[in-house]
């Protein structure tokens, strides 16, 4: 993971104007979803996980019942990557 930069604020602005459903908090960019039902939520982290096992990008998943959590940073890089951002970015796909 070495040489990945942490990206700046502008960056960062950038990509939450981009994709609002995101958010920054604690040093990360989270983003919550609400399911109809447990399996449902279950179901979409299966999905995540799939997808971060090809990236070898994992995210710090919450799961609350029907609700899921993910938070994204680059442990390796202290900080928020394009890593991050393209995988926020690429869970849309597993939306459906």
């Amino acid at each position: 993971m070495t040489g990945m930069k942490i990206l700046t604020g502008e960056q960062l602005a950038e990509f939450l104007a981009q994709e609002p459903q995101w958010s920054l908090a604690g040093g990360m960019i989270v983003r919550e979803w609400e399911f109809s039902t447990f399996p449902e939520a279950i179901a979409f982290v299966d999905r995540i996980a799939v997808l971060a096992e090809a990236r070898d990008h994992h995210p710090d998943i919450d799961i609350r019942y029907k609700r899921v959590r993910l938070a994204l940073v680059t442990h390796a890089a202290n900080g928020i990557t394009t890593r991050d951002t393209e995988f926020a970015r690429s869970v849309r796909a597993l939306q459906v």
